[in-house]
């Protein structure tokens, strides 16, 4: 199979080509990404020289970018996306384009060209703020709160109509809050990481009690490929691990685990419109698909806070240069490194 994968250059993207490339690669993969300040090819700079892989630089919102990528492909898997709470609240627009137009572009072009099979990754965020006990499921209404959530649930219409009117064979997943090797480290996980091997104040939104599943990326690039290849068409597959944790107690794990106090913690003010809780039901794909994570939240985060500790190079590269300005922005000066 021919699979184009846009934003193959970011955190899950580049896991999941990682994964196609070392466990599937029968598969042909194209790399397909803008590049912006969260897309890195450094990630896949092992793999970049394998003979069923290739990178094509462009943007999901250019058709002819998208048209020229997609020939002879036999399927899409989007994750390309704006996908950052705190920036949406800045600006929503950026997230208008790339996660609603964008993805409407994607479904043009895979209609012109034949494409075989769409795939759509979402985010459990389109489900809106629950209380302790209701979960998401695929036939839940949808209350996204955050402008990046209006924009995922507005990309997910967008994919079933082309499935209702135009008979694209799409599949879509949500899934939970994933943490693993090379994520950005505008994330929780990786900046309170980054942050704390350097003895830095970790910020913290509100009270710290905001609950959210937590699913280690392999795990879930695992599931998105038994979607992509025995998912049923026109279906909605949910992707969590049943590890529902609030921020301080992911926040206090890592502190502990890097033998740091708990006093670098610092609560700041919280951001508008802040949901409370997550919570994804995953037994359709447990059932259907026989897939269930294989990684604990302890597990995964020992392996993603060893990952760090073992490529502070690339944090460091990460979060300098182009990046200072934005981490300033976004977070001010204690959270930087340098």
């Amino acid at each position: 199979m021919k699979i184009l994968v846009t934003g193959g250059a970011g955190f899950i993207g580049s896991n999941f080509i990682r994964l196609l490339l070392v466990k599937y690669p029968e598969h042909k993969i194209i790399n397909f990404d803008k590049l912006t300040y969260a897309g890195n090819l450094e990630n896949l700079a092992d793999l970049a020289n394998l003979p069923n892989y290739s990178f094509i630089k462009g943007d999901i919102c250019d058709s002819e970018n998208v048209m020229e990528a997609i020939s002879d492909v036999d399927a899409i898997v989007n994750f390309a996306a704006e996908s950052h709470v705190d920036r949406s609240i800045k600006s929503a627009t950026p997230f208008v384009s790339a996660n609603v137009y964008g993805t409407q572009v994607l479904l043009d072009c895979a209609r012109e060209k034949g494409v075989s099979r769409f795939i759509h990754i979402s985010t459990d965020e389109v489900g809106g703020s629950l209380e302790p006990g209701d979960y998401l499921d695929e036939n839940s209404r949808l209350y996204p709160s955050s402008p990046y959530a209006a924009s995922k649930a507005a990309a997910e219409h967008f994919v079933y109509a082309a499935r209702h009117t135009h008979g694209l064979d799409t599949v879509m997943t949500r899934t939970c809050n994933n943490y693993g090797p090379y994520q950005f480290p505008e994330k929780l996980i990786p900046l309170m990481i980054a942050n704390a091997l350097e003895n830095k104040p970790l910020p913290v939104y509100g009270d710290g009690l905001q609950v959210r599943d937590w699913i280690y990326v392999e795990d879930n690039c695992e599931a998105l490929y038994q979607v992509l290849i025995n998912g049923r068409s026109g279906e909605i597959y949910n992707i969590g691990s049943r590890a529902e944790k609030n921020n301080l107690e992911v926040i206090e794990t890592i502190l502990k685990l890097l033998d740091r106090s708990k006093d670098l913690i610092t609560f700041v003010a919280d951001r508008p419109g802040h949901d409370r809780r997550y919570g994804i039901n995953p037994s359709k794909i447990e059932q259907e698909l026989g897939w269930k994570p294989e990684v604990s939240f302890e597990q995964g985060l020992k392996k993603t806070i060893d990952w760090y500790l073992n490529n502070q190079t690339w944090l460091e590269r990460t979060r300098s240069g182009v990046y200072r300005e934005y981490y300033q922005e976004m977070y001010g000066e204690r959270a930087l490194l340098k």
